[in-house]
C-alpha cells in the first residue's frame, strides 16, 4: 500500500507540474520597426553585455535538482548575425563605418503572468556607425525555466523579427 500511495504522490506531483505549464501565458507578439534596408552592412559591431547566470530547482523526496545557465547575450546576438553572414568587429574602425552595423541591446520590461510567473522583454537597436541614425530595432519577450532561458527566448524572438536580417 506504501508503494501505491508514493505512485499516486508522484502522479499528483507531475500532473500539477504539466497542468501549470499549460496555463503559462501566451507571449506578446514580437515587433519590428525598419526605418532603412540592411542591404550594404558587412560588418557588425556589438556592444559588450555582462553575463547573466540564473538557477533553478525544485525538491523530489528529499533530493534537490536544479538547472543553471549562463547567458551572455552579445555573444548570442553576434551569433545569430555571424549566421546571416555578417563580419564582427572587435571595436568600431572609421574606415568600415559606411558598412558596420552598432548594435545595443537592453532588457526593456518585464510582464507578471500570475502565479508566480513573469516574462521578460529584450530591445534591440541596429544603428548606423556612419551616421549614427536608428536602421531598424526589435522588441521581444521570453518566458522559460531560468531568467538565462527568458533572454535567450526573447532576443531569438526579436531577432527572428528582422529575418531574413539581409532584406
Amino acid at each position: 500500500m506504501d508503494r501505491i500511495s508514493k505512485l499516486l504522490r508522484l502522479f499528483i506531483i507531475i500532473s500539477c507540474c504539466y497542468g501549470c505549464a499549460s496555463l503559462r501565458p501566451k507571449l506578446l507578439p514580437a515587433t519590428s520597426m525598419k526605418n532603412s534596408s540592411l542591404d550594404g552592412y558587412k560588418y557588425i559591431y556589438v556592444s559588450p553585455t555582462n553575463n547573466v547566470t540564473s538557477s533553478s530547482g525544485y525538491i523530489i523526496n528529499g533530493d534537490l535538482t536544479s538547472k543553471t545557465n549562463t547567458l551572455n547575450p552579445a555573444e548570442l546576438i553576434t551569433g545569430i548575425f555571424i549566421k546571416e553572414g555578417l563580419i564582427r568587429l572587435p571595436e568600431l574602425k572609421p574606415e568600415f563605418a559606411e558598412e558596420t552595423l552598432i548594435i545595443n541591446y537592453g532588457e526593456s520590461g518585464r510582464r507578471n503572468t500570475g502565479l508566480g510567473g513573469y516574462t521578460l522583454e529584450v530591445t534591440i537597436q541596429l544603428i548606423s556607425a556612419k551616421t549614427s541614425s536608428l536602421v531598424c530595432s526589435c522588441t521581444a519577450e521570453g518566458q522559460g525555466t531560468t531568467e538565462a532561458d527568458d533572454i535567450r527566448q526573447a532576443i531569438s524572438r526579436c531577432l527572428n523579427e528582422l529575418t531574413p536580417l539581409k532584406k
